[in-house]
């Protein structure tokens, strides 16, 4: 008998998977041609409203055209797709901790993803049989039958032939040999070879996250349906939390090649070979979306590793989550009430006929009461306050408009009047200011000089914001006592850094009051 039923039942199961019943169906190539406009290896997910609402405009547009379309909402054709495990619908955002909200997205499935490159390679110009993709495969043969080769003569032997090899190139180089630039074919055939193994990437990605979320399912199916000690299942499920990632080929795979992707040194190299890569002139053929594609490899595997481990953490939060959770306490209520009812039923059966009946209601029924008063009256909280006695004779005289003003600021203006009259020649008399013979020494004196209504601590401030205004003093800035009065008629000295006006600050000073009377 041959071996045909053997490999019809191969080809069938092959069939029944979600992959080869995408290119199956009648809107094969209109579910395609969908995926392909809206994703992207930038746009990994796109909300579930935005999707439905694209899918909308293109039913739209294929129906103006004339060309025939499917006869159903992109909602529907969405949920539809989602079901034939086509698209992957899942909750992003933050949530109320951060403010930002939960939105539905939906993503390219593994099935999709290997649809979409089986078709591109159809649809494009195939690698075909090259010296680049030759070389790939013996290289790689070499390597891996070095490594399998437990002999350690041959292994020797083989190392020591590729030091021979490359030390005979690195001194050709050195003594001025010619350096041989690939050609633009040679670099065409290579590009097209590493195109052809970068494309698999994003499948493979999330193949390895449709495992975990697989086993993300079926840890929370076995959690729920669990009989055993909740001691066990721990003891069970954290086991299978450490080899979680080795339980299946996918994660073994992606584990043995997150050792490499996490090496921060090779990302980097990766990225400057890449760079090297399109800097050879056939990178001028390529158009932008190609060698924007080709550069951004490495992002295309960080975000790859940032989703597995994204989804291994989801299936970690519901283990714990699961733990905190379950409440040993209910448990046990719950079993003590099965059993007393286990115990009436016994009881019952002792005394009831072959088809008597128990009316049970599933839920306690409600209370016909009209209104429950929540607070009993209380003639305390209806009685009036206390009248407020008169106690305006006792209230202080009112203070005065100088009074106040004593109290308060700085006064600026009357500070740059006298100041003016104190520093100007042949003038010391003016607002506030003790007629002298001639302009004042510092400020210091000038201020010592003045009214005792203008030598209050505060106007000490006010000086040193007038002054702040002017030029900045040269020279060495030594100290000086301000003798100060308080409103009440007390005597305070402080030490200032000594300052003198020149003509130009004393003529500013005179223009800033000139403007403030004018602002009047």
């Amino acid at each position: 008998m041959s071996d045909i039923a053997g490999e019809l039942a191969r080809v069938r199961e092959a069939f029944d998977k979600p992959t080869l019943r995408l290119l199956d169906r009648k809107w094969a190539p209109f579910v395609l041609a969908v995926f392909k406009t809206s994703f992207s290896r930038e746009r990994r997910s796109v909300s579930c409203e935005l999707l439905h609402t694209q899918v909308d405009a293109y039913l739209a547009d294929l129906r103006s055209t004339g060309i025939d379309a499917p006869e159903k909402t992109g909602r529907a054709l969405c949920v539809q797709w989602m079901n034939d495990l086509w698209l992957y619908r899942e909750i992003r955002g933050g949530g109320d901790a951060d403010g930002e909200a939960r939105v539905e997205h939906y993503s390219l499935t593994s099935h999709a993803l290997e649809a979409l490159l089986l078709v591109d390679g159809l649809a494009g110009t195939r690698a075909l049989i090259s010296e680049s993709r030759l070389a790939t495969i013996v290289d790689t043969v070499r390597h891996r039958a070095t490594e399998a080769n437990p002999d350690r003569e041959d292994r020797l032997r083989r190392l020591e032939q590729q030091i021979e090899e490359l030390t005979s190139e690195r001194d050709r180089l050195a003594g001025g040999g010619d350096i041989a630039a690939a050609s633009n074919d040679q670099m065409h055939e290579g590009y097209a070879n590493l195109i052809d193994l970068i494309q698999q990437l994003p499948s493979d990605f999330k193949r390895v996250e449709e495992s975990v979320a697989a086993m993300h399912r079926q840890i929370v199916n076995d959690f729920r349906g669990e009989e055993r000690p909740i001691s066990e299942v721990l003891d069970d499920y954290l086991a299978k939390t450490d080899t979680l990632m080795s339980s299946t080929a996918e994660g073994r795979a992606f584990e043995g090649a997150f050792i490499l992707l996490r090496n921060d040194e090779l990302m980097q190299g990766l990225k400057a070979d890449l760079e090297t890569i399109l800097l050879h002139p056939f990178a001028l053929e390529l158009s932008l979306n190609e060698r924007r594609s080709f550069m951004s490899t490495v992002t295309l595997l960080r975000t790859g590793i940032e989703n597995v481990l994204t989804q291994r953490k989801g299936l970690t939060t519901t283990l714990r989550e699961h733990i905190v959770n379950h409440d040993v306490v209910k448990d046990r209520e719950l079993e003590r009430i099965l059993r007393d009812i286990n115990r009436e039923l016994a009881t019952w059966m002792q005394t009831a006929g072959p088809r008597s009946t128990v009316t049970a209601e599933l839920m306690p029924g409600t209370l016909e009461v009209e209104h429950l008063r929540e607070r009993f009256y209380d003639p305390v909280a209806h009685r009036g306050p206390p009248a407020l006695a008169d106690v305006s004779d006792a209230a202080p005289a009112a203070p005065s408009l100088s009074d106040l003003r004593r109290q308060g600021g700085p006064l600026l203006d009357e500070l740059r009047n006298a100041l003016v009259a104190a520093f100007s020649v042949g003038s010391g008399a003016g607002s506030g200011a003790n007629p002298t013979a001639g302009p004042a020494a510092s400020v210091g004196s000038a201020f010592n000089g003045f009214d005792a209504s203008l030598r209050r601590p505060v106007e000490i401030l006010g000086l040193l914001q007038l002054a702040a205004q002017l030029s900045t003093p040269t020279g060495v800035v030594g100290l000086e006592s301000f003798e100060t009065v308080r409103p009440d008629g007390s005597v305070r000295f402080f030490d200032v850094p000594r300052r003198t006006l020149t003509d130009d600050d004393t003529a500013a000073l005179a223009a800033q009051n000139l403007g403030s009377q004018h602002d009047r």
